[in-house]
């Protein structure tokens, strides 16, 4: 049986393929055009990413020129900067403010920005910190600016008044082509005061037997603030700490009753070629008797310990002048002092001096002794004399035990002499000068020495108040990097 409709229904199916074609053609056409604006979005994606990019770059060396020109060109308030004294500034907030029109100190590249009491200063930030990279076709600019957020001076060990402050930096890095990327980069830049010593002795020399003892004195530690046990300190057996760059040697038989530091390892037979930390023929005993020295044994330094050489005052003498009972006071500068009889008093009770010489020489009947109360730094050229300092032959006389109260600097090379007849209390800081404690009198503070050579008995006792009492001014650091982008 024949259907005669059957062609027809076979051209009415042939109609879908065109349909179904359609439909895919405009599918195909959205996903396309998605694929399209995909592929542009990350195309401008990766554009700003690579100019945000740029504009850091720009922000962090407006953050390096400023960090630069402050530690390299920049002179702190105070001190010797007698062209910016401290009165300048009102110290007793954060940030800093100006006395002159109560409002922060700051330096700015564009220097109508700036609010910085010496204009010249202000001048030389926005001279030294103005400048722009070059990116391609484009250029990068840069446009820092420092905040003063604190600021105060400290008296340190071996180096005088020091200011030490914290900055915070600002920098704005901007890019421009057909768009503009601006980043800003903060970092802080500061200093801090440290304990200026934790050692009773420490030899800056690289080298084998840089701290010698030839005799059986120990060292150990007291504290200057507790009261006084039958007039002297109370001895404690912990914190005699000792350390040096190079190597703990000698024949004599010490007590370091606390550790011993040094960039140098291991025991043996310290030369030239193999400086090592403690010569296995000396009879020195490191933490004879842990716990009780609380710490045990040498501790590795990570690196050499470099340390800055006193400022060397101008305009001393060096003429002979004769000291016997006779009194320097704050300022005074005299030649080659010696005492044969009688006291040399240094400065005014309760004052605070400093006073230069060129060189200094006890007799036997002879003695230096600070006013009560006073705090003394003695500063010792040395021009022109073999031994700047001889105080073997008579008495050096600090009665507060507080070796802070008297301090002796040099920044010579010359042989120096410590001892005498009576109990010597000071910081002793000469850190380019061989010294030599001789006799049996005990030492009460700290010595910093190129090389130190105990031939004697005498006891070095640290006083632990120096961690608190005295301060070293730290390397400057960036800390608090942060960034944004505007």
């Amino acid at each position: 049986m024949t259907h005669k409709n059957t062609p027809a229904l076979v051209r009415n199916d042939q109609g879908i393929a065109l349909v179904l074609s359609l439909f895919l053609i405009a599918a195909m056409s959205v996903i396309g055009a998605s694929l399209m604006v995909l592929s542009q979005t990350e195309t401008f994606s990766s554009a700003n990413y690579r100019l945000m990019s740029q504009a850091r770059y720009g922000a962090e060396s407006g953050i390096q020129v400023a960090v630069n020109y402050l530690l390299n060109t920049y002179t702190a308030p105070g001190g010797s900067n007698f062209a910016d004294p401290l009165s300048n500034y009102d110290m007793t907030v954060s940030p800093v403010k100006s006395v002159a029109n109560g409002q922060p100190v700051v330096l700015s590249a564009v220097q109508a920005n700036s609010n910085y009491p010496v204009p010249a200063v202000a001048t030389g930030f926005s001279t030294a910190t103005t400048g722009s990279l070059p990116a391609g076709r484009a250029t990068i600019t840069y446009s820092p600016t420092a905040t003063l957020m604190s600021m105060q001076q400290i008296n340190t060990y071996g180096g005088g008044v020091k200011t030490i402050q914290t900055w915070q930096i600002t920098s704005d890095g901007t890019i421009s082509t057909n768009r503009t990327s601006t980043v800003q980069v903060t970092a802080t830049l500061e200093s801090q005061k440290v304990a200026a010593t934790t050692y009773g002795a420490f030899a800056t020399n690289p080298g084998c037997g840089a701290l010698t003892f030839g005799g059986n004195g120990s060292v150990d530690s007291y504290d200057s603030t507790s009261a006084l046990v039958a007039g002297v300190p109370a001895i404690a057996n912990n914190t005699g700490n000792v350390g040096t760059n190079g190597n703990l040697g000698g024949k004599g038989t010490p007590d370091i009753w606390g550790t011993l530091s040094t960039p140098r390892v291991g025991v043996g037979s310290c030369s030239a070629g193999n400086v090592d930390a403690l010569s296995a023929k000396g009879k020195s005993q490191v933490c004879p008797d842990y716990p009780t020295c609380k710490q045990q044994g040498i501790m590795q330094l990570p690196r050499t310990v470099a340390l800055p050489t006193p400022t060397v005052p101008t305009g001393v003498p060096t003429t002979a002048y004769v000291g016997n009972n006779q009194t320097l006071h704050n300022g005074d500068s005299v030649g080659n002092v010696t005492i044969n009889t009688g006291t040399l008093t240094l400065c005014d009770p309760g004052a605070t001096c400093t006073i230069n010489v060129n060189s200094i020489n006890l007799a036997g009947n002879a003695t230096i002794a600070s006013a009560p109360g006073a705090i003394v730094t003695l500063n010792v050229v040395g021009q022109g004399v073999t031994t700047p300092i001889d105080l073997t032959g008579g008495s050096t006389l600090n009665a507060s035990f507080d070796p802070t109260h008297f301090q002796i600097l040099y920044a010579g090379t010359n042989q120096v002499y410590l001892g005498g007849n009576t109990s010597l209390t000071a910081m002793v800081y000469m850190p380019n000068a061989p010294v030599e404690l001789r006799g049996n009198m005990d030492f009460y503070g700290a010595i910093v020495a190129s090389t130190l050579n105990v031939s004697g008995n005498a006891p070095i006792h640290y006083d632990r108040h120096l961690e608190t009492g005295l301060y070293g001014v730290s390397n400057s650091m960036m800390t608090a990097f942060s960034w944004n982008k505007s």
